[in-house]
């Protein structure tokens, strides 16, 4: 048999192959054939559950870290990050964990330095008694996930595997709370610049005309100011003496005013690729009024669409709150986020001195990239013509 025959009978198998596979997903549904494109997209994926993981992880701050969020250790002021260890001097450890902490003032510097204590050693234990925490007002419990337990006078041990801020305060359990802030922000932030946005765009592509010119000349106008000034400007509308809660709806007000116009146009170009297809033109034929059109026929047709743009619309937001809280102008304390967490490294003493004081920033470009991934994943998943 020559080699062209042997071609021929290899497409012809790859033929009946691909025929085959067409088949047995012809009776899928839409969702079942994004989700299956989306199982197979790699980059989507592993930021999916990256992505989990920082939920669960903020969802359950108090448990898993191992502080309170504003417990200060005066005397462990800028403590560099404790190294876990399974060796010591007397040999191989089964169980990690970490020397003591003992200081000493540098009389040349003026800083205070940090260096282990090897005579104390703390082995690290699941589900240990600390500090004493309300779980989102349900229930209040002193059980975190890991820790060093207490000592003989009760007290907890100390236990800082990301180091402390300038008052003493354990970094870890600051960052899940400030993410918890961050993403919730973000999410909140998407959701009502959604709702805005996809009801006016939705106006503007289905009913055209003035209606049409009024919205998009109102986004064009808000998309010829600088994003950073007007939210800046905004921002310091709100009170000064507004409580937290109030600081936190007013952020998320502010983020949704500014950022609905893109959403807005996204889908006012989707409702003008939609509205004029054959199932629409019948649906006006039927005699079906404007609103069954718009909520039985438009809407449906773009869902996957819309879940995509918003996907995609969360690191935006998420950027944005962590700009005005490093700015000053976003979350206020006793609350933190990722961006005010940053704003404590401002200055080049801080980036010099204690480097761990950037960890907000690492969470916030691996959340803002694990979104991203997640968002591409849709995207793509979603596309009609996908070959995935």
């Amino acid at each position: 048999m020559s080699k062209a025959e042997d071609k021929d009978i290899d497409s012809a198998i790859l033929d009946a192959d691909s025929s085959e596979k067409q088949l047995a997903t012809a009776t899928y549904s839409q969702r079942r054939l994004i989700w299956r494109r989306f199982w197979r997209h790699k980059a989507g994926v592993a930021g999916s559950v990256v992505v989990l993981f920082i939920c669960v992880c903020i969802f359950l701050a108090e448990f898993i870290g191992p502080h309170n969020l504003n417990h200060r250790y005066f005397r462990f002021v800028h403590l560099p990050p404790q190294q876990v260890r399974f060796f010591a001097d007397d040999g191989f450890h089964l169980r990690p964990f970490v020397y003591g902490i003992k200081s000493r003032f540098d009389l040349e510097t003026g800083i205070k330095q940090f260096s282990e204590d090897r005579s104390e050693i703390f082995p690290l234990f699941l589900l240990v008694r600390g500090d004493t925490y309300s779980f989102y007002g349900l229930f209040e419990s002193d059980l975190h996930l890991f820790g060093t337990g207490r000592d003989s006078e009760g007290k907890s041990n100390p236990l800082f595997l990301m180091g402390t801020d300038r008052f003493g305060r354990d970094m870890l359990s600051r960052l899940l709370f400030g993410g918890r802030i961050s993403m919730t922000v973000g999410l909140l932030a998407v959701f009502l610049s959604l709702t805005l946005g996809t009801t006016l765009g939705l106006i503007s592509g289905f009913y055209g005309g003035v209606v049409d010119n009024i919205i998009q000349r109102s986004i064009e106008i808000i998309f010829s100011f600088p994003s950073i000034p007007i939210l800046m400007a905004l921002s310091a509308l709100l009170p000064p003496q507004w409580p937290s809660y109030l600081t936190f709806m007013g952020i998320v007000s502010v983020l949704s005013l500014v950022g609905w116009g893109g959403l807005a146009r996204e889908i006012r170009g989707k409702t003008l690729a939609i509205r004029d297809t054959d199932f629409i033109l019948a649906a006006r034929v039927g005699g079906g009024r404007d609103r069954r059109i718009i909520f039985r026929h438009l809407l449906p047709s773009m869902f996957s669409h819309i879940i995509v743009i918003s996907t995609l619309a969360v690191p935006g937001f998420i950027l944005g709150e962590s700009t005005l809280s490093f700015l000053g102008l976003g979350i206020k304390p006793p609350l933190t986020s990722w961006g005010l967490l940053l704003s404590d490294a401002m200055n080049l003493q801080s980036l010099s001195l204690y480097p761990w004081l950037l960890a907000p920033g690492a969470c916030i470009i691996v959340a803002v990239l694990s979104i991203n991934f997640v968002g591409d994943g849709l995207r793509d998943a979603a596309a009609p013509f996908s070959t995935r």
